[in-house]
């Protein structure tokens, strides 16, 4: 029984942290666009600025998917991160402007969420069964 409760609040957690680190992109592109406007990004490609205007809508929506735990949450968040690591890290190396500290926090985010994806997926996949109350049985 107290591993069973455990593991109940490992996913708990695992839940919170996805979401908080979402809710972290979607309110730094929310406030570089509020902030900045429609050149928000203008020191950099086209394709990039497109991208991170984007995540003001992926990321908020990745994080109520993964609230009312729904497997789709688990998918998109996954893309999202990798795609985001991958545009990040690519305008560090070759444009600049990034910090070294953001897109060291985005990537060790990336690797949490590769380590809790699996266990989040099966407990997700539990809620959507007769289980209603979110407990791991």
């Amino acid at each position: 029984m107290i591993a069973l409760a455990a593991s109940a609040r490992a996913l708990r957690v695992f839940q919170v942290i996805w979401v908080v680190g979402f809710l972290v992109g979607t309110t730094t592109h929310t406030a570089d666009l509020i902030v900045g406007g429609l050149n928000a990004y203008s020191a950099f490609p086209l394709g990039v600025r497109l991208f991170w205007a984007t995540l003001t809508i992926l990321d908020p929506a990745t994080a109520a998917l993964i609230i009312f735990r729904r497997r789709s949450g688990i998918v998109l968040g996954s893309a999202v991160i990798i795609a985001d690591i991958a545009v990040n890290w690519t305008v560090f190396a070759m444009v600049g402007g990034l910090s070294y500290f953001g897109v060291i926090n985005q990537s060790l985010f990336a690797v949490l969420i590769f380590f809790t994806a699996r266990p989040l997926w099966i407990w997700f996949g539990r809620s959507s069964g007769g289980d209603r109350h979110g407990m791991v049985s």
